[in-house]
């Protein structure tokens, strides 16, 4: 996977549908920052982007994981959620390189507050965690923060490590339009999937007014199913 590539044919398809970068991001209700790190191959959409993406343009999910589209299929038909669900376990598949035996299951939360999209993937020698897609959905938030701080946290008995956190300091923003471009992905967290079995990963959220208020979140993950024993 290229995600050069990716990025170059996003950028053509924006600019054959006469979108500029800001157009093209209120189009898939995402910032003109994360279009932008999409074109340049410093990141890619997640798999409902680019599930919606293959749709409006009709293309494969092939074409667009390949960064090109072949001119001899241009009229495909649609591909099912469980075919793209089947090509997402292969993309991280081949971005871990490792054994074919991986495992898949899908993280959620609990907390009424959030709607999260996350999966690990793991076998006997590694695993990848990633979450992104954290949507505030607590009803209408039309507060302009100047500071957020966005943590994920593991706790075990009284022991509390940060994983990974993404901090804001700027111009005023809101809550959703800062969490709309987080993704979390961990790498080699753990070597067996049945750490996650006792819930130790949570995510915390701290939005400050400009008069200092803060508002906290804090935000239980789970795994959908339990790990293989």
């Amino acid at each position: 996977m290229n995600q050069e590539k990716i990025g170059n044919l996003i950028k053509e398809l924006r600019i054959k549908s006469n979108l500029t970068q800001v157009e093209f991001a209120q189009k898939y209700n995402v910032s003109f920052q994360a279009v932008s790190k999409w074109e340049t191959g410093k990141s890619i959409p997640d798999i409902f982007l680019l599930k919606q993406i293959c749709k409006d343009y009709n293309i494969s999910i092939e074409n667009i994981l390949d960064g090109e589209i072949n001119k001899k299929n241009k009229k495909i038909v649609v591909v099912t959620c469980i075919i793209i669900i089947i090509l997402l376990m292969l993309i991280i598949y081949l971005v871990m390189n490792k054994n074919n035996n991986f495992e898949f299951k899908t993280i959620s939360t609990s907390c009424s507050n959030f709607n999260i999209y996350g999966s690990i993937a793991y076998n006997n020698n590694k695993s990848h965690l990633h979450l992104s897609n954290i949507n505030y959905c607590g009803g209408e938030d039309n507060n302009y923060y100047v500071k957020i701080e966005c943590t994920l946290y593991e706790q075990k008995s009284d022991v509390i490590k940060v994983l990974e956190r993404f901090d804001y300091n700027d111009s005023s923003i809101k809550l959703e339009d800062f969490l709309k471009d987080i993704q979390f992905d961990l790498d080699d967290f753990s070597t067996n999937c049945k750490k996650y079995d006792n819930n130790t990963l949570y995510l915390e959220i701290n939005a400050t007014l400009e008069n200092g208020q803060t508002t906290n979140y804090k935000v239980p993950l789970s795994l959908k199913d339990s790990c293989s024993k």
